[in-house]
């Protein structure tokens, strides 16, 4: 990102994670800003990471050459409007739901705007994320979109921005699913009589494992469960009942129905 200066407008858990990201990937913290309301957390911004803050947004803006919104969807439309937006900046928002072309009309039209939807494992550099660039977006901008959301994860491109909504039902929501399936994998173990603790243990080492296994090697996710599941043995019991209890359907309606709930989020959000 050469020594382009990325600013931050909201200083919550996913701007810290992006920030302590890119310093880890070699960006400089005097290329790094943040707008914070609250003293305290400029304060540890400062402490934490040695970058520069204030406490007033167009500050921040007229200093940066990226804008990055890391605000709550329902404030994002108060805080772009209440700016005098500058033509040559990228806008990157990852208020989720809030349309790009919302935004971009909101900063005065006429915007580079990259939409991200990024998930909570960014939190640990481990996240995934979608991005859509609309056409004001050159390609140098979306470069540097890309950096910025994987020094906390993964990023895909998306080209029809309504994907986001699918993005946002699988890796969006995804992680919530994981920890539904962790819980009932230990709920499951205390009830075949493991401790509480042992249960749990071995569910999130499971789960980190098959993971791992899946991201390393080549095999898609249908063959690695072939590959554990012998014929006539245990697991063979249980996917068996899986797949009588409708486990890929009850996954289908499930993420549809996330699916449909985030285009009504972003209709409501983007007015």
């Amino acid at each position: 990102m050469n020594k382009q200066k990325i600013g931050f407008i909201g200083a919550g858990n996913m701007a810290r994670s992006l920030i302590g990201g890119l310093i880890s990937s070699g960006v400089k913290s005097n290329q790094l800003f943040a707008a914070e309301l609250n003293e305290d957390s400029r304060n540890a911004l400062t402490a934490d990471f040695s970058i520069t803050t204030f406490s007033e947004n167009q500050k921040l803006l007229d200093e940066c050459d990226v804008v990055v919104f890391a605000v709550k969807p329902q404030v994002l439309k108060t805080v772009a409007t209440s700016l005098k937006a500058k033509d040559a900046a990228l806008y990157l928002t990852i208020a989720a739901g809030i349309p790009s072309e919302s935004l971009n009309g909101w900063l005065g039209s006429n915007k580079a705007v990259v939409r991200a939807m990024p998930n909570t494992p960014s939190l640990v550099l481990s996240g995934a994320s979608g991005l859509f660039a609309n056409s004001h977006v050159s390609e140098e901008q979306k470069d540097t979109a890309e950096s910025i959301l994987r020094a906390v994860g993964v990023t895909v491109w998306v080209e029809d921005e309504a994907q986001l909504d699918a993005v946002t039902a699988l890796s969006g929501s995804g992680p919530a699913y994981f920890f539904m399936v962790l819980e009932a994998m230990e709920k499951a173990g205390e009830a075949l009589g493991l401790s509480a603790d042992t249960a749990r243990l071995l569910a999130i080492q499971t789960g980190f494992g098959a993971t791992k296994l899946a991201l390393e090697v080549e095999e898609d996710p249908a063959i690695l469960r072939k590959q554990v599941t012998s014929p006539g043995g245990t697991t063979e019991q249980a996917i068996k009942t899986f797949e009588e209890l409708g486990l890929v359907e009850m996954f289908n309606k499930a993420m549809t129905a996330a699916r449909d709930r985030a285009e009504v989020l972003a209709k409501e959000l983007g007015e």
